[in-house]
């Protein structure tokens, strides 16, 4: 039980400081996007995000911020077994099913909910 309960305030807790950025300066959301992928990966690169996963769970990998520890996650894998060629496939290997199931599932929802363009 106290799992969900720390994946619910570490969530929210990221998402509301990530909405007091947008309200209060004048950064666009694909940079605050950008800036939240490069900080997850900063952070995985000090590995100090598994011990963050432990203790939030989903609270820590569903945001932006976990799909940055992916790609780093996957390019330290790839580095260590491919060697400097690593750098350049590990990433893309890691968050491939990620963002192909980003895709299949924002495709079907454009299928079954009809968007209209204004």
């Amino acid at each position: 039980m106290i799992n969900f309960i720390n994946a619910f305030w570490v969530g929210g807790l990221i998402c509301v400081a990530i909405q007091i950025l947008m309200d209060k300066t004048k950064l666009m959301p694909g940079r605050i996007m950008v800036m939240l992928v490069c900080l997850g990966a900063v952070i995985s690169f000090f590995n100090w995000y598994e011990p963050f996963i432990e203790f939030a769970g989903a609270g820590a990998t569903v945001p932006l911020l976990g799909f940055g520890h992916v790609l780093m996650k996957g390019v330290k894998e790839a580095v260590n077994s491919d060697g400097f060629m690593g750098l350049f496939s590990g990433g893309f290997k890691a968050g491939a099913v990620g963002c192909g199931a980003a895709l299949i599932f924002g495709y079907l929802a454009g299928v079954v909910f009809r968007p209209k363009m204004k």
